[in-house]
């Protein structure tokens, strides 16, 4: 599978721009061959920073994606309101939960991301892989894991909180 995590900063003004423009987008790319989820997610605090969290089958499949009609028009369409480039990164699974759907309304998103030096790669994807099955059986060890990710961070960590856009 590839998962895909967009970042996508609009104007605050343009919010709503882009959030329809981005919901728009969510709505066709569920019908896209392929694809398995496909969420719209807006910052906690900072609601004009967005976030599109994608799966699919494989890369075939992301790639046809990536040169559909809805795909090449959301750029279109959210560049002039813009704040920051699109930050786009495709991955392969870690340690990967169901693929389904996620909770909209009051339900919160922690999207992550974590740069580890290379020396240090394989100590920090076995840490991720513990963080992650900790994570769906109980809440916390978030402590635990920023001790162990200290040493071997090639950046600051970066935890953002999201909510799903309806």
């Amino acid at each position: 599978m590839i998962h895909v995590v967009t970042y996508v900063e609009v104007r605050p003004t343009s919010r709503q721009d882009g959030v329809s423009g981005l919901v728009r987008y969510r709505e066709l790319t569920r019908t896209d061959d392929g694809n398995l989820r496909c969420e719209v997610l807006s910052r906690i605090g900072q609601p004009h920073q967005l976030v599109v969290l994608e799966v699919w089958k494989d890369q075939q499949a992301f790639e046809a994606h990536r040169g559909s009609a809805h795909a090449i028009g959301l750029r279109e369409g959210i560049d002039p309101i813009r704040n920051a480039p699109i930050d786009e990164r495709v991955h392969g699974g870690v340690s990967v939960g169901p693929a389904h759907p996620g909770p909209a309304g009051d339900a919160v998103y922690v999207v992550t991301h974590v740069d580890v030096i290379p020396p240090r790669k394989d100590d920090g994807l076995a840490a991720l892989e513990r963080l992650a099955a900790a994570s769906r059986g109980a809440a916390g060890n978030v402590r635990k894991f920023r001790d162990t990710l200290g040493p071997m961070s090639g950046a600051l960590y970066d935890e953002r909180l999201f909510n799903a856009v309806d």
